[in-house]
């Protein structure tokens, strides 16, 4: 049985051990196509499909697969849903499939996903296995959308521009401009950018934790030192 409960299991994938801002895996797709939001919801439902059929295959199979050919089965595993994941991309969002690229299938090399097969999948029944891959897989999502929107906001004045590439012609009118008449700033929309929003994401989630552990800190009752205790002696010390 799994030694987390599910509570623990949704913390550590969405904050606690998020695959983006702490284990910091993942990086090449998070950082080369979060230029727009449509693109990181995009990237991010693939992953997080990949993560859930992955876990729930490998923690099935954990019984009946031997060391030395635990790694290439897992691998193998990943690479039969990526390519599921292709295949429903360029049925249904082909013009996404054609703007992400590789870096679809490059998400069986995504350690994050390999690294979740092994250290959690790979040691614990189904249903937790799914659970934490869905948890870790929405983690790696929040990440992304949250510095695509960063990018798209700050590199080009909008958000949610081209989300018809998704969703279809529903969603062709949703793109937001905040601003009237902004100058583009190439610097977020390049890979620098992306470096630089990442590094905030990063800052800022490590400076949530430090102020929730001060103010753990503070609510703690605050227990007296025990004080040395005067012994009076009688006698004669030699």
């Amino acid at each position: 049985m799994s030694s987390k409960t599910s509570a623990e299991i949704i913390k550590d994938g969405l904050w606690h051990n998020n695959p983006a801002l702490v284990q910091v895996l993942g990086l090449c797709p998070l950082l080369a196509v979060t230029s727009t939001v449509v693109n990181a919801i995009g990237l991010g439902l693939a992953t997080l499909l990949v993560l859930m059929g992955s876990n729930l295959s490998v923690s099935l199979i954990r019984n009946f697969v031997g060391e030395s050919v635990r790694l290439p089965a897992f691998v193998m595993i990943i690479a039969s849903f990526v390519t599921c994941a292709e295949l429903l991309m360029q049925a249904f969002t082909y013009e996404l499939y054609q703007i992400l690229g590789i870096f679809i299938p490059l998400i069986v090399t995504n350690c994050a996903i390999l690294g979740r097969a092994d250290a959690f999948a790979s040691k614990n029944p189904p249903l937790p296995a799914v659970l934490d891959g869905a948890m870790m897989g929405l983690g790696f999502l929040a990440v992304l959308v949250t510095l695509g929107g960063m990018r798209e906001l700050i590199g080009q004045g909008t958000l949610f521009a081209d989300m018809h590439l998704l969703l279809g012609p529903v969603a062709a009118d949703w793109t937001l401009r905040p601003f009237e008449h902004y100058p583009d700033m190439l610097f977020m929309v390049l890979p620098p950018g992306a470096f630089v929003g990442l590094g905030l994401l990063i800052a800022l989630k490590n400076g949530i934790d430090n102020h929730l552990k001060e103010q753990r800190k503070a609510q703690e009752p605050v227990q007296a030192p025990a004080g040395s205790k005067r012994v009076r002696v009688t006698g004669t010390i030699s």
